[in-house]
């Protein structure tokens, strides 16, 4: 059996810390037998595996450029069909090794497994196609660094693969399936995405809970992708720490083991979610706006150290416009921002006040260690008022990689630091 639940168990628990254990987001393609006729490839998102009397059920496929090494380590476990592929959700690092698996029962000669996933996971595919040169932007964006370590999450001119089945099976609330003697309950909740699934596993009193659960601060604020739900993201972790796991099976980081640890970390992230909620909507409903709530509404430092809610992916200021922009819409409460001027016209304006655009970047490097989002904007209006200035463009791609070291999130990292390389380029 694997070590991976004494891994999480010693983390969890206090008796190691992660600087012993390394990272528990890991890309290594190694299947490890979590429980007898149950096994987990660890990858850009895990691919988890039960065994049935007639094949094997899979809770996703992993992305597209590592679908064929997840299969070659399945199939070091386990030479048996593919029965069923369940999709906790549509995204990419989820669906986008599907191809791989059907290849597998194709060279088999087994027959195709059945794909099954929540009703909104077609449209979200419908939408990817709809929106393809944004999505493939602001993946490259965030996930960039992956890309060039060989670890991208699309491939080719498309930006969902050709190879991501659509769901034969769908449902909307709940699905109860009998999948070769295996119990399957599939549970739709709103959380990360509107088209998210988390299972019970009666038989092994085991929860596949997609990204529900990422061994780091939840991904409910993404500045640059569509509406997620905090509110009830958390009620589904409540829902799932009612259940009376014995094992807990995330898409990423390490499994879980023991019904109180389970509990236990999946009320810390309800709690908090409900926190930022419960303040942000109080704030709104004092006519407060955004620009307060979001320097004011900040989760307990101790919280964010605790080794599976470290802001390293999403943060919670990120979580806050979130919820206003659930519950508020997109205006901030600014009203000179309601119909603005262009932002090049502002910035020139301001550049002429100052002496010029030089004079703004100028200032902005000398406040970029003790006052680093005031810096940005000054470096940013400069470079808006002259876009073609190579020194204004130095000290804005300075002011920015500093900024990009010193952030926790993945989020903030990948948008500085794409901010700082573009101005890398128009120096060169």
């Amino acid at each position: 059996m694997s070590d991976l639940l004494d891994l999480s168990t010693s983390i969890i628990d206090g008796s190691a810390s992660l600087d012993d254990v390394g990272p528990v987001n890991r890309i290594n393609f190694q299947l490890s037998e979590i429980a007898d006729g149950i096994a987990m490839v660890e990858a850009f998102s895990h691919c988890v595996l039960f065994e049935t009397d007639d094949g094997l059920v899979a809770f996703d496929t992993s992305g597209v450029q590592g679908g064929q090494r997840v299969v070659e380590a399945i199939r070091g476990w386990r030479k048996s069909r593919f029965n069923s592929l369940v999709y906790t959700h549509g995204h990419l690092d989820h669906v986008g090794g599907c191809g791989a698996f059907m290849t597998d029962a194709e060279s088999s000669g087994h027959a195709a497994p059945q794909v099954i996933g929540h009703e909104n996971v077609p449209r979200r595919f419908d939408r990817y196609q709809l929106t393809e040169g944004y999505n493939a932007t602001i993946n490259e964006r965030q996930f960039g660094q992956f890309s060039r370590r060989g670890y991208g999450i699309n491939e080719g001119d498309t930006f969902l693969p050709p190879g991501a089945a659509r769901p034969d099976v769908t449902y909307s609330s709940q699905l109860a399936l009998n999948i070769a003697g295996l119990e399957v309950q599939l549970n739709h909740a709103k959380g990360e995405t509107d088209d998210h699934t988390w299972a019970w596993i009666d038989q092994h009193k085991a929860i596949c809970a997609g990204d529900f659960f990422i061994w780091c601060y939840p991904n409910a604020g993404n500045p640059q992708k569509v509406q997620r739900y905090p509110a009830e993201w958390a009620a589904a972790m409540r829902d799932m720490a009612a259940q009376g796991a014995e094992l807990f099976l995330p898409a990423h980081g390490l499994p879980i083991e023991g019904r109180e640890r389970i509990q236990r970390v999946l009320i810390d992230v309800a709690e908090s979610l409900e926190f930022l909620v419960t303040e942000t909507i109080a704030r709104m409903n004092e006519g407060r706006p955004l620009d307060e709530i979001i320097h004011e509404v900040k989760v307990d430092p101790a919280t964010l150290e605790k080794p599976y809610l470290r802001p390293l992916y999403d943060e919670p200021e990120f979580v806050v416009r979130n919820i206003w922009r659930m519950y508020g819409g997109w205006y901030d409460g600014n009203p000179a921002r309601l119909k603005p001027a262009p932002d090049q016209a502002l910035a020139s304006e301001l550049a002429a006040l100052a002496g010029g655009a030089l004079k703004l970047a100028e200032r902005g490097e000398t406040l970029r260690e003790t006052d680093p989002r005031l810096a940005c904007h000054l470096v940013e209006l400069a470079a808006q008022a002259e876009p073609d200035n190579p020194s204004v463009h130095a000290i804005r791609a300075g002011v920015y990689q500093y900024r990009r070291d010193h952030e926790t999130s993945l989020m903030a990292k990948g948008i500085f630091g794409s901010a700082a390389n573009e101005s890398k380029s128009r120096i060169k």
